[in-house]
């Protein structure tokens, strides 16, 4: 690629950057936008929804930034929870690490590269039409002394990031210890979920676990509630939802049609009255819910499992950490989510099947990679021209012309494999809920690790080696040659991914706070709604599709730094967006939906080491390359290193964000010894994990009581 098809698509995506932030100033300013620009301060009641006209509505003000950039973290921490704070600090983080590559790469290495004359001379009168290898590693001559400098670099680099990710883990470790000492007696404090409980015939799961655990854990034992079969009856209950709020439109909009004929597409027969019909149908709907309610609470409509709580944190952590049966298969226990986190639609109850759904997700990811290296394929070729003449010989003509073979080969790569990825995380969510996670958190956790891996593989390995997916394959068979072959097709591919972060994150990053979607979406319904007609949904921040953009960002950077070090700038651009974005995100759009206290902060850290150790490899291989045989042997002790400090933080760390000490438990468990309102959050501690289906539904035809919600707060427990 030439340095002019990259500055077209700098040109153009800084464009729509701008563009971005412009049309974010007006239109968040707008009353009828503010569902889709501030839908936690509308939901709060913190903003003003005036709608009288105003002047000033209609000019831009970056006043929002400023807001954003002296949002403390402990406010981020009381209005968003831990997790946000862990991802702010995941873009702090990088932010730290590219400062200082970013000053070594650029101020230094960068010189370096284009001093070579490995591959051409760089001719600074005519900057566009130089190939942008020239300011990679790979134009600094063979054996030259100034390798060392790049030797250096990594070490340095190494060390910086191993000291950033301690500290880091120190740091984040405490605050979630922190966080669990202040704060309010939780539900899942005092509960975990027991699957595969044994049942034999004549006996039900709720007496058979009311016996076992009264048994073996008679002094911490507190209650219990059997999960139950629920999909028909949460299909009945949506299904009155959504004719609840057709009945609510139809009598709040007074020129809404409220006849319709009874037959044949509404075209002949008599006329019917809607709201009367609705009404009908919505009764039936609650008889229906009923009868469905009592079949659920027979004993054949249980699940082998429970949510068990306990007297105390300590009880239940005994209980969670024990093997209960001989069977370790039988009683299998874990922590019990959030209430409101619990994902009641899918409960496998045996341990067969949680094992055989796992191995349908594996091959489904497995097929699902290979599926995308179709257009990971494609963009190859349009980064090529030759192959893009090759496959459409029609297109030559149209080819030569300048701005479009820029354009073709500088931006239109990195947009479809944007395009594509937006598919991604949705997909790996699906294929994580039916794992048998019983937590939309625990389903996030997955899906996120599951997306970074699979960006890994089919944006980095695949686009770096080109050819078919067999020989992708048999590079990792032949561990010995992966250093060489990364070292030579790496720094070939340094202008892609430069194009790539410009395009993948510069744009993705301001339409993260231009929310397009909800926007066009807000848009096409608005004349079909009226503005009560629907509750308002704040949403939750989708860290599996977030975080691993940025992680992948970070892989790039550590591992081009001393390869191709033009690409930290674009990448410090990002970060910067990143940062005032997704600050100004969690002040007006996302509220948390759950709290993992920071678990997602392991995935960080791997990651990184990972990043690190896949540089090692890239630098043995390309000091080999560049006949430099004793740096690439010096190189070999950094991956080893690296390793162990992992391995370190692994047993330092890593127990703090799986399991509470018993020394926090217990402390804990004394300060609400002398909280008076303990014994009424014990009676009332089991109703919290009831299954919303089996509340009850609450209708009444009165206008009066149209806006009262359709299920009731009543909690059933079963004891």
């Amino acid at each position: 690629m030439l340095v002019s098809a990259l500055l077209t698509s700098l040109l153009i995506n800084s464009g729509l950057c701008v563009l971005f932030f412009t049309l974010y100033s007006i239109l968040r300013k707008q009353p009828s936008n503010y569902e889709v620009y501030m839908p936690r301060l509308l939901a709060e009641g913190e903003s003003n929804t005036s709608s009288i006209f105003n002047l000033e509505r209609l000019i831009p003000s970056p006043d929002w930034v400023k807001t954003a950039w002296q949002l403390t973290e402990d406010d981020l921490l009381s209005s968003s929870g831990l997790d946000a704070v862990v991802f702010m600090r995941l873009i702090n983080f990088s932010l730290r690490v590219f400062l200082f590559a970013g000053v070594i790469g650029v101020f230094v290495l960068l010189p370096i590269n284009c001093s070579g004359n490995q591959l051409q001379y760089v001719d600074f009168t005519d900057l566009s039409n130089n190939s942008l290898d020239v300011f990679t590693i790979s134009n600094v001559n063979n054996g030259s002394s100034k390798l060392w400098i790049h030797f250096v670099a990594v070490y340095l680099v190494t060390i910086f990031v191993c000291c950033l990710l301690y500290y880091e883990y120190r740091y984040i470790s405490q605050r979630r210890t922190d966080y669990f000492l202040s704060s309010k007696p939780q539900p899942h404090q005092f509960t975990i979920l027991v699957r595969s409980i044994p049942v034999s015939a004549g006996s039900g799961v709720s007496e058979k676990v009311d016996s076992f655990f009264r048994e073996y854990h008679p002094s911490t034992y507190l209650s219990h509630i059997v999960v139950r079969r629920t999909n028909k009856l949460q299909s009945l209950i949506n299904d009155a939802k959504k004719l609840y709020t057709r009945l609510i439109h139809l009598q709040s909009d007074p020129n809404q049609q409220k006849y319709k004929r009874s037959s044949c597409f509404g075209l002949f027969g008599r006329k019917v009255n809607l709201v009367d019909h609705y009404e009908k149908k919505l009764e039936d709907i609650e008889e229906n819910v009923r009868l469905e309610q009592s079949e659920v609470s027979l004993a054949g409509e249980e699940v082998r499992s429970a949510f068990v709580s306990f007297k105390s944190r300590y009880g239940a952590a005994v209980a969670l950490h024990l093997q209960q049966s001989t069977n370790p298969t039988h009683w299998v226990t874990e922590q019990a989510p959030e209430p409101h986190d619990v994902y009641w639609p899918f409960f496998s109850s045996s341990f067969l099947r949680r094992w055989i759904s796992k191995l349908v997700v594996i091959l489904a990811c497995i097929l699902l990679t290979v599926l995308f290296l179709i257009p990971v394929v494609v963009v190859q070729g349009l980064t090529n021209l030759n192959q893009l003449e090759v496959w459409f010989p029609f297109l030559t003509s149209v080819l030569t012309i300048t701005f479009v073979s820029q354009v073709i080969t500088g931006y239109l790569p990195s947009l479809i494999l944007l395009l594509f990825l937006k598919m991604v995380p949705p997909v790996m969510e699906f294929l994580s809920s039916i794992q048998g996670y019983i937590s939309n958190s625990d389903i996030q956790k997955s899906a996120c690790s599951k997306v970074l891996w699979f960006t890994i593989w089919n944006i980095f390995f695949a686009t770096v080696f080109s050819g078919s997916v067999l020989y992708k394959v048999s590079l990792f068979l032949d561990p010995k040659n992966i250093p060489s072959r990364l070292a030579v097709a790496v720094p070939a591919q340094a202008s892609f991914f430069i194009a790539y972060v410009v395009t993948s994150g510069w744009t993705s990053t301001s339409s993260e706070l231009f929310r397009i979607f909800p926007l066009l979406w807000s848009l096409i319904k608005r004349p079909f709604t009226a503005s009560r007609d629907t509750e308002l949904e704040v949403p939750g921040i989708p860290y599996h599709s977030h975080t691993p953009r940025i992680l992948f960002f970070v892989l790039l950077g550590i591992n081009y730094f001393f390869l191709a070090p033009l690409i930290l700038p674009f990448l410090l651009v990002y970060l910067c967006l990143g940062y005032i974005i997704y600050r100004n995100q969690f002040i007006n759009v996302y509220a948390p939906q759950y709290e993992t206290a920071g678990k997602f902060w392991p995935i960080v850290h791997n990651s990184m080491i990972f990043s690190l150790v896949l540089m090692h490899a890239i630098a043995v291989g390309i000091f080999t390359l560049k006949k430099l045989s004793l740096a690439s042997t010096l190189v070999f002790p950094l991956p080893v290193l690296t390793l162990l400090f992992n391995e370190y933080c692994r047993k330092r760390f890593l127990p703090n964000f799986i399991a509470y000490p018993a020394e926090s438990l217990i402390r804990k468990d004394r300060q609400d010894e002398n909280d008076p309102t303990m014994p009424e959050f014990l009676d009332e501690l089991i109703s919290f994990y009831q299954d919303p289906a089996l509340m009850p539904i609450h209708y009444s035809g009165s206008s009066d009581r149209l806006n009262s919600p359709l299920l009731s707060s009543v909690h059933q427990a079963q004891v």
